[in-house]
């Protein structure tokens, strides 16, 4: 290749349409050869059946078929990202680098690695704000400094998204929710086809299964009523979209942009994405340990049968055995579940609520860590909008609040009321409430000094 060609690096943003990174690299000249790079540094830490990367490696492909339609094609290598860019370097001509933000630890130190090598080669390095509506720095409480609690969070973040309306098909729309309309900018794809194939599942040591995906569309009348049946685990009231926001597979902007007006508590959980990537990003450390310094030393049982019991879907306690079955079996749970669970296993059980973490770093499709994380730390009272730790979750309430007719646990707990379901669960709800309230305290109280 003589002519030379500005890469555009796809990571989390597996999808050629409205594409903050891809749009500027466009719109800056061409030609623009994208490259996907599976990372060895990533995938080497996964077993070997993980519907993830099964999923991951099925949008590639397709994200090769769109580019193909447009004359272009997608460059896709497998490797550790510093040896594959030392590659790309000497294979191409390379004017220039764009790609989009990630603001894990990981990819930062990556990312801060490959522009570190490109300058050395006089190659400039673009990054933007994609999978996100506002980057922490962007949400400031009037007095400076990222918020630590959601709803006041909330209420700035409209303010912000409101602030500046731009016109938009025929109505007004938020500047920050507007399309970046890469088809229009498509002739200065670079043209060709590569001649590397895509790595196989098998060549890099991953088996062919068939996970569970849920389609990128969603019926209005699921959002419209949200609201209303979201914490049903029952029902199909929520979108289920979490594994493609995750991967960049649908624009946060686009679905954003269908929430407004159809229902606001559907858009304040597209917020949180942001509310948790904003906490990581102001205080990285939480990756490592609680928000809350003071919840460092709570003396947790961490009993390795009780952890077992809890991750196979063995407590005895039905609503708790159904989520992790689902977990388990689909690779997702419904949120409400996913609550009641982490309140189980932290509280009841008096187990850490980073085993948990890590347990749901394993098997969630739509694992993102900032989530993730935010999500447990909640659970376990230690995070930043945290809830308090003498709020426990009373299992039997929530299973006759959100479950009455045990439509879900049924569906997940076959054997529920037979004599091969236990008939006793691991802790009982008044005896576990009353240790976790008394370790808490203590702990609590001793941090204080």
């Amino acid at each position: 290749m003589t002519q030379p060609v500005t890469i555009f690096w796809h990571r989390r943003d597996l999808r050629p349409h409205d594409n903050a990174g891809l749009y500027r690299a466009l719109k800056a000249g061409g030609p623009v050869l994208p490259l996907f790079i599976f990372d060895y540094e990533i995938l080497s830490k996964l077993p070997s059946e993980d519907a993830r990367v099964v999923f991951i490696h099925d949008r590639v492909a397709k994200l090769a078929e769109a580019y193909r339609e447009h004359g272009s094609d997608l460059l896709v290598r497998y490797g550790k990202p510093l040896n594959v860019w030392s590659d790309l370097i000497k294979d191409y001509e390379i004017a220039a680098v764009y790609t989009n933000r990630d603001y894990e630890p990981y990819a930062e130190v990556r990312d801060l690695a490959v522009k570190d090598l490109l300058t050395k080669s006089s190659i400039d390095f673009h990054d933007y704000k994609d999978h996100l509506i506002f980057e922490s720095d962007e949400v400031q409480k009037n007095d400076g400094g990222p918020y630590t609690v959601y709803t006041p969070y909330w209420r700035k973040w409209r303010t912000i998204l409101e602030s500046r309306m731009v016109p938009f098909e025929g109505g007004e729309i938020s500047y920050y929710l507007k399309p970046y309309p890469t088809e229009k900018y498509a002739d200065r794809l670079w043209q060709g086809r590569v001649e590397e194939a895509i790595p196989s599942l098998a060549e890099m040591g991953f088996k062919e299964i068939t996970p569970d995906i849920p389609p990128t569309e969603v019926k209005q009348g699921i959002i419209r009523k949200y609201d209303e049946t979201r914490d049903i685990p029952g029902v199909q009231g929520t979108s289920e979209l979490s594994v493609h926001f995750r991967h960049g597979t649908i624009s946060i902007r686009e679905k954003a942009r269908k929430a407004i007006g159809l229902n606001e508590t559907y858009l304040k959980e597209l917020v949180w994405r942001d509310f948790y990537s904003n906490i990581l990003q102001a205080f990285p450390r939480v990756v490592a340990g609680p928000f809350r310094e003071e919840y460092a030393n709570i003396p947790w049982e961490n009993d390795e049968d009780q952890f077992a019991a809890w991750c196979a879907g063995k407590t005895g306690v039905p609503i708790v055995d159904a989520g992790m079955r689902q977990l388990n079996e689909t690779g997702w749970m419904h949120n409400r579940v996913r609550m009641i669970v982490a309140s189980y296993l932290t509280k009841h059980l008096l187990i850490d609520w980073q085993w948990g973490e890590g347990y749901f770093a394993e098997k969630l499709l739509d694992y993102e860590l900032a989530s993730n994380n935010g999500g447990w730390q909640w659970a376990a009272g230690c995070g930043t909008d945290a809830q308090p730790y003498f709020r426990i979750f009373n299992y039997e309430s929530q299973q006759k609040k959100f479950d009455p007719d045990y439509t879900y646990v049924k569906r997940w707990v076959p054997e529920y009321g037979t004599p091969d379901y236990p008939q006793e669960p691991l802790v009982e709800h008044k005896w576990g409430r009353e240790r976790a309230l008394r370790v808490y305290k203590e702990a609590l109280a001793a941090a204080k000094g």
